[in-house]
């Protein structure tokens, strides 16, 4: 029988098509959960680092009716830093921040010292298909109810987007002019 973190990696080979990740484990800081691991997948899709996490849907939030998050990044970047700090944002807020679309998270310093950007707004995932990331059955025997993971996408931003988007919303800065996966951009707004 499938762990739950068996389910959601089988999940993951598939959509990858078996490609082999990179993991990361993230020390967890809350009493009684178990730590985050970051998912990492080099240059997938063709010139992107994808990072997934797994573990921040152990924790539980009041908005989470219809599944619990995990988070999906890709950028245009070699550097593991970004997924790093995905890591870190998913170990240290679970349980406080939705991460719902339109959430939006200060970093509070530089992400990575090659861009700008200091913080993150959530979304749909860039590189997945709505039936791919929603709803995925991670249910073990002996659960109540249903045990399901929703894949929401996270993006870095700039800090002025952030204060955009928290002012006029998500869907005003979606529809500017700018590219989710570039991290050297300058603002759109």
């Amino acid at each position: 029988m499938a762990s739950r973190v068996e389910k959601y990696l089988a999940h993951l080979d598939r959509l990858s098509g078996g490609r082999e990740p990179r993991f990361f484990p993230v020390e967890s800081t809350k009493q009684g959960l178990r730590g985050v691991t970051e998912i990492v997948y080099d240059d997938l899709p063709d010139g992107l680092l994808t990072a997934l996490t797994y573990g921040l849907s152990l924790a539980e939030h009041p908005d989470w009716q219809h599944g619990s998050p995990e988070l999906c990044l890709s950028v245009s970047s070699t550097n593991v830093i970004w997924a790093h700090a995905v890591g870190h944002l998913a170990e240290q807020l679970r349980g406080t921040c939705p991460f719902g679309y339109g959430s939006t998270i200060n970093f509070g310093e530089r992400i990575v010292a090659e861009s700008e950007m200091k913080a993150f707004c959530v979304f749909a995932p860039l590189v997945l298909d709505r039936k791919d990331c929603l709803g995925i059955d991670v249910g073990v025997p002996g659960h109540d109810g249903h045990d399901s993971i929703n894949i929401q996408g996270i993006y870095p931003i700039h800090e002025v987007e952030r204060q955009f988007i928290n002012e006029r919303g998500l869907e005003a800065f979606w529809k500017s002019d700018w590219e989710p996966t570039d991290v050297l951009r300058r603002p759109a707004v």
